[in-house]
């Protein structure tokens, strides 16, 4: 408990990683302004983008593309809740069904044998009751009941447990769609690796933003990653800078994004929406406002917003692109093939034709 307190009353900035100096400015005010801390977050992506290439700060490009809108939230905390969040993907349901129906019923069942023993003994064999105590020190029928349920349970524990851990490390199929989280201290851009590699930077709104959105305040963001529905997902995490991790609870999924390494998983999303998490790895002074959220649409839909950012194509597209570039690339080796096979039978031919004129002359 000391050490808890420690933790909770110590500055936060005492935890943080090096920084900027105009974000170390910004989080070291008491009074913060984390609409001031957004707009450093969002000048680091600019100058990064100018430094490394193109990066997508907006949907200014938008098109006929819409958004979803508030009511379309469906992964998100809700005051007063306790217990898991609703499971919005094939892991989540059958781990929170693993939770639900095997490991509580197990655990309460386990909690009141317990407790129904502890009190017999302190009523059955206290001092007053039993004024001569038994001298017994072994049972041998206890002893191997003892023994053998605790294995069966943890084998009947370990049977599904160990299903969900290799459904949650399968790997993605060939035609996965690759989404790369980079995670940046603080803030998160997502690369779309099969659809032009282009990256779409999302800071989180501030209070005013959010509210006037109608999503909830600290969970909200300038821009979402757009991924699509029904369609395996090849998720990447990367960490620029130092450790993050990207989490989304209602999904089922937490994956660290750490530096120099890149970690996957195959996501795939059942229902379109709005689905929030948060990094849930401490990264320094802003760590809690690193927010993520995931828009979850249809493939059509996908591939229409995909088209209204710099630079994006849909994967067909990127297919074809590759296949002509391949071709063009095919048809001077081609040509010159093809010049070296013809180049012995012309020199035959005008050998032949020397020798008839010979012949003639």
């Amino acid at each position: 408990m000391l050490a808890a307190f420690a933790f909770v009353s110590l500055p936060q900035a005492g935890f943080a990683q090096a920084a900027d100096p105009a974000v170390a400015e910004v989080t070291d005010s008491p009074n913060t302004d984390l609409s001031a801390a957004s707009e450093v977050n969002a000048n680091a992506a600019e100058n990064r983008s100018v430094a490394e290439g193109e990066v997508v700060a907006g949907d200014e490009a938008g098109g006929g593309f819409q958004h979803f809108g508030p009511e379309m939230i469906k992964g998100q905390p809700e005051a007063g809740a306790y217990g898991f969040q609703p499971q919005y993907s094939d892991n989540g349901r059958f781990g929170l069904w693993m939770h639900d129906a095997i490991l509580m019923p197990i655990i309460t069942i386990i909690s009141f044998f317990v407790l129904g023993l502890l009190m017999w003994v302190v009523f059955r064999y206290n001092k007053r009751a039993n004024q001569v105590p038994s001298k017994t020190s072994h049972n041998t029928l206890i002893e191997v009941i003892w023994t053998v349920l605790p294995v069966l349970i943890l084998v009947g524990i370990a049977v599904p447990s160990i299903t969900l851990l290799a459904r949650q490390y399968e790997s993605p199929p060939e035609n996965a769609i690759t989404i790369k989280a980079n995670g940046y201290q603080w803030y998160w851009g997502y690369e779309y690796v099969d659809n032009g590699g282009f990256e779409v930077i999302s800071n989180m709104l501030d209070e005013a933003e959010a509210l006037d959105a109608g999503e909830p305040h600290q969970l909200a963001v300038d821009n979402r990653m757009v991924v699509p529905v029904g369609v395996p997902i090849r998720l990447q995490t990367f960490g620029s800078d130092v450790i993050h991790s990207f989490g989304i609870p209602s999904l089922w999924f937490k994956l660290d994004a750490v530096p120099g390494r890149i970690n996957e998983l195959m996501l795939t999303i059942d229902e379109p929406g709005i689905y929030y998490g948060q990094c849930m790895e401490l990264c320094g002074a802003l760590h809690g406002f690193m927010p993520i959220a995931i828009e979850a649409r249809t493939l059509e839909d996908y591939n229409a917003w995909v088209q209204t950012q710099p630079g994006g194509m849909t994967v067909e597209q990127v297919r074809a692109q590759a296949a002509q570039e391949a071709a063009a690339a095919a048809a001077p080796a081609a040509a010159e093939d093809a010049a070296e096979q013809d180049g012995p039978a012309a020199e035959e031919e005008n050998a032949e034709v020397a020798a008839s004129e010979g012949q003639t002359a």
